[in-house]
């Protein structure tokens, strides 16, 4: 068992017909927990009952919750969520919310310096109190794992260039791997050489770059790893990657061999698109079968 912190935004996906909890990290700190981790989640709520129904959730998913804050001014994270034909998503994240007004404290400074791993994204940089804090904290951080999530408006090349140069791993998607590359003058069009380029410019040992239903690709220790993804009738994608992305952080910081990692996480992410919402309930025993049915 691991000590993991998640930082960053928790929020209500509203979706056309229904909503459901979610916002990266929290997506990711519930998976990690369910993989058998201990998990804190730092981020903060409204004062109202969205917030209150987001706090309960997440203890009742037995993530730590004591460093939730509870903003007084800001109404809890909302995002409106459009799907396609395909159940590809794309959203409409309101501004500015209890989420960016994350502070620095003692207890949560306390709580990252003795952790296993720090898991934050590029989102809750989008304001300067949440920014400051995620900085702060990244000074105290063993291990910084960067789940880049480019939403516009909310992100600059300059922000992006310092986050990626403080991480230990980086996951992309292969859409934002090949913006950021652009953006740093990577001249190449070839996946693996805009990792390797990334992975130069930043001094990141690891980083994973998502291809949706074509799985993906990691790069760990100078090797790569590739995973060519799972059939599977998609239903929706929101928090796949999430999902992805706890599964891979678990398996490899157990020291799992990197192409059983891959292998897993994606079968996890694919069952994740498979059921509505971000955190559907899936048991070991049904990603072991859905990754070899015989």
């Amino acid at each position: 068992m691991k000590n993991i912190v998640c930082f960053g935004e928790v929020l209500w996906d509203v979706f056309p017909t229904h909503k459901k909890i979610g916002g990266a990290p929290l997506n990711v700190a519930l998976r990690l927990q369910s993989l058998g981790n201990n998990v804190s989640i730092i981020s903060s709520i409204g004062d109202d009952k969205k917030g209150k129904k987001i706090k309960a959730y997440i203890k009742e998913h037995r993530v730590n919750a004591s460093n939730l804050q509870v903003d007084a001014a800001l109404k809890t994270g909302k995002v409106k969520v459009m799907l396609n034909q395909k159940g590809s998503a794309s959203y409409d994240i309101k501004f500015p919310r209890a989420w960016d007004n994350i502070e620095l404290t003692d207890i949560n400074k306390a709580l990252v310096e003795t952790a296993d791993a720090f898991v934050f994204g590029s989102l809750v940089a989008r304001d300067s109190t949440s920014r400051h804090t995620l900085y702060e904290l990244l000074k105290l951080a063993k291990y910084k794992i960067f789940d880049v999530n480019l939403r516009e408006p909310y992100y600059t090349t300059d922000v992006l260039n310092y986050l990626m140069k403080q991480a230990n791993f980086i996951k992309f998607n292969d859409d934002e791997i090949f913006e950021i590359g652009k953006k740093i003058n990577s001249k190449t069009h070839s996946l693996e050489q805009n990792i390797k380029f990334i992975a130069a410019h930043t001094n990141t040992k690891s980083i994973c770059v998502t291809k949706g239903r074509h799985g993906a690709i990691l790069y760990y220790n100078d090797v790569f790893y590739y995973n060519s993804g799972y059939q599977i009738e998609v239903v929706d994608t929101v928090g796949a990657g999430d999902s992805f992305l706890a599964s891979l952080i678990n398996k490899l910081i157990n020291e799992n061999d990197p192409q059983e990692a891959i292998d897993f996480a994606c079968a996890v992410g694919a069952l994740v698109a498979g059921s509505e919402g971000a955190n559907p309930e899936i048991k070991e025993e049904d990603i072991i079968k859905f990754i070899s049915p015989n």
